[in-house]
């Protein structure tokens, strides 16, 4: 049976970092949303016992002034069990699951409600644009993946939401973290000489973790119930358990059906907590109890190897004029305005002049000037078209998940960037580590600002 290949959305919807220039980035291991549904067929449900009681529906939980259904958690267990049994991960017990799937699910709900009283809105054409990417990555023509997610179990009415709430809290993390993030010269000077990158390269980990939660405000006999519980995770580790065993049973983090996995991590993207600690492991070792303002966690080695980046790369000088796709301007009209551009450049109006009065990027100041880029500077899209042109062509209409460019390439040139490029991975990994840290404490403070009452089971 054909199945889908999990894909992320942060991944397809990378977003700059600081500017267009500043390069993309994908949050796929990074942020605390889970991935989008994709797995095998469901398992029937097992039969109800005749004379049994059945409940259709019932509120388990309101958030603020939302009820969160059993349903909802139903559906949502089903699909953390078939991602358990697929990484062949035994299921934690239902008290266990039921708890873990309730605090996701509250946490996302009060997420959603602080996009809706921002101002976030993502449209049908930004979701509709997403999934065609997703099924591109999984090598199917939309028809196909539509048929093949009902086939799966998987209402497509609800997979659009499920895209539409990744794309949304994305979104949210842009504006109200990422954009905000500086790093100064005098922090990337300290990370090159930390990890010593001149040396040939630095090292990335492969890391999975456990996180017990401290509520904000918590008693101190609340924060030594929450220790005893990280104490008694890390003698389950200690005794022989696997590590991804215990972090699905205990682990209170959005990855934790995920055996706890980050991912891979150079030291500059992991947490602050863990990056002395990490440096003095093997791997294959696990951390003590470690402390930090969201909870106690305990962090393992998965693996680990070394990076070493080539000193010399193509880069291009080149401009763009962008028209973005908003909530005020659909698709359509960005691309009309984009072509109308075009034929005034055809006309012969300088490209420049046109980026100052037409683009909306940052850069339009600059005639739309992004300066020398390399490969993986920029989205994908953007990149592909580039590097199709010729000096001193003008592409055609560009679409990114930014809007609509025009891209004129004006030089091309092989340079050692050895000492430059350091830099910018450098500024890239510290900004990441940040904004993963500050998201982080922002879910944290968004969860705990809001009004729950769990429902008890009313049968």
């Amino acid at each position: 049976m054909t199945r889908i290949r999990r894909v992320s959305v942060a991944a397809v919807c990378a977003l700059a970092c600081a500017g267009f220039a500043a390069g993309a980035f994908a949050q796929a291991a990074a942020g605390p949303r889970p991935l989008p549904p994709g797995a095998q067929r469901p398992a029937a449900p097992a039969p109800v016992p005749p004379g049994a009681p059945v409940t259709l529906d019932r509120v388990v939980a309101v958030v603020n002034n939302e009820a969160l259904t059993l349903y909802e958690m139903n559906e949502q267990k089903r699909i953390l069990v078939q991602q358990l049994r697929e990484s062949r991960l035994q299921p934690p017990s239902p008290d266990v699951l039921e708890r873990q799937v309730l605090d996701r699910l509250i946490t996302e709900r009060a997420l959603m409600q602080y996009a809706k009283e921002t101002g976030i809105r993502v449209d049908d054409t930004t979701v509709e644009r997403t999934i065609l990417r997703i099924a591109q990555e999984n090598k199917m023509p939309p028809d196909e993946f539509r048929k093949v997610l009902e086939r799966e179990g998987i209402p497509f009415a609800k997979y659009r939401e499920d895209v539409r709430r990744e794309i949304t809290i994305q979104r949210m993390r842009e504006r109200e973290i990422d954009s905000k993030i500086f790093v100064s010269d005098a922090e990337v000077d300290n990370y090159l000489a930390t990890v010593n990158l001149q040396a040939g390269g630095e090292s990335e980990y492969m890391l999975a973790h456990i996180l017990v939660r401290v509520p904000e405000q918590s008693s101190p006999e609340q924060i030594e119930q929450r220790r005893a519980r990280a104490d008694e995770a890390l003698a389950r580790v200690k005794s022989g358990q696997a590590f991804a065993q215990v972090a699905a049973t205990w682990s209170d983090a959005p990855d934790a059906q995920q055996g706890g996995s980050l991912g891979w991590r150079t030291p500059a993207r992991m947490p602050s907590i863990f990056v002395d600690t990490v440096r003095g492991m093997k791997k294959g070792q696990v951390s003590e109890v470690l402390r930090s303002p969201a909870g106690f966690h305990i962090v393992t080695i998965v693996d680990e190897r070394g990076r070493n980046q080539p000193s010399v790369v193509q880069q291009t000088h080149v401009r763009h004029i962008l028209i973005k796709v908003s909530e005020l301007t659909s698709d359509v009209e960005a691309k009309a305005k984009i072509d109308r551009v075009r034929e005034r450049i055809e006309a012969g109006a300088k490209f420049e002049d046109q980026a100052r009065v037409n683009s909306e990027d940052a850069s339009s100041a600059k005639g739309g000037d992004l300066g020398w880029v390399s490969a993986g500077d920029l989205v994908p899209d953007f990149q592909v078209a580039m590097d199709r042109l010729k000096v001193n062509d003008v592409s055609q209409p560009v679409r990114s998940p930014f809007g609509w460019h025009l891209i004129e390439v004006l030089e091309r040139r092989e340079q050692d960037v050895s000492k430059d490029r350091q830099r910018d991975q450098a500024r890239l990994a510290l900004r990441q580590r940040k904004a993963d840290e500050q998201f982080q404490e922002f879910i944290r403070q968004t969860r705990d600002r809001a009004y729950v009452e769990i429902k008890s089971d009313e049968r």
